[in-house]
């Protein structure tokens, strides 16, 4: 018997804008029927995110996403990855 594939979900990251002075970057994130916006301070290592429903399932994810990819978002860029859990 083969083994039943893991769930997932594809997370949707659009950067709205960033400052480099203030040490951050906002934008959205869409994940299956939710959407939040987040601001990321990287030089505190400090995410924001907004509405509360649902963040429990974003925050963690989405902060590894920016942790490994904060000086490669450009305000206007669309980037995505794959979260290991159906929403």
């Amino acid at each position: 018997m083969s083994p039943k594939p893991l769930p997932q979900t594809i997370a949707h990251v659009r950067v709205i804008d960033s400052c480099w002075n203030q040490g951050q970057i906002r934008g959205e994130v869409i994940a299956s029927d939710y959407t939040w916006e987040f601001k990321w301070r990287f030089q505190h290592k400090e995410l924001i995110i907004s509405p509360s429903l649902g963040r429990a399932l974003i925050k963690e994810p989405l902060g590894r996403f920016l942790e490994q990819q904060d000086y490669q978002l450009e305000p206007g860029g669309d980037y995505f990855f794959t979260i290991r859990a159906k929403f």
